[in-house]
């Protein structure tokens, strides 16, 4: 079901434009106005959810199947060297738009985009007190 005030929905609807590049029935995919680089585009599902924790598991797989063939796509047509697929999940996360999506952002091996943090070696005795946390019981 739509949200009124969410941009995507409105994209669905036909009430904002939007260059879609590509859909099916339960996705659609269409470029970012604010792109990170050449060919940067968002998937997205149909179906309203706010984000990754509440997006159904069809919708789930459908958007990531609909990313890779996009992916496929920026390598043979854009020449894309390599591709980055984002999900932000949650406003801690850089999530601005409470519509669940995918960001696919082709990658060359000249682009301004870095990662953003320097990775660097983690304390091993916390990196073990965190794995078992999240372990699986």
């Amino acid at each position: 079901m739509p949200e009124a005030d969410c941009i995507f929905c409105k994209i669905l609807a036909g009430e904002l434009p939007a260059r879609i590049v590509d859909e099916d029935e339960l996705t659609i995919a269409f470029m970012d106005i604010a792109p990170a680089t050449r060919g940067h585009a968002l998937v997205i599902p149909r179906a309203h959810s706010s984000d990754l924790m509440s997006v159904g598991e069809r919708d789930l797989q459908a958007v990531l199947l609909a990313a890779r063939r996009l992916a496929g796509r920026m390598r043979e047509r854009l020449g894309a060297d390599g591709i980055n697929l984002l999900n932000s999940c949650g406003a801690a996360a850089w999530q601005t738009v409470f519509h669940f999506h995918v960001h696919v952002i082709p990658r060359y091996d000249d682009d301004p985009l870095r990662l953003p943090w320097v990775p660097r070696p983690g304390d091993a005795d916390e990196i073990a007190a965190v794995a078992q946390e999240l372990r699986a019981q």
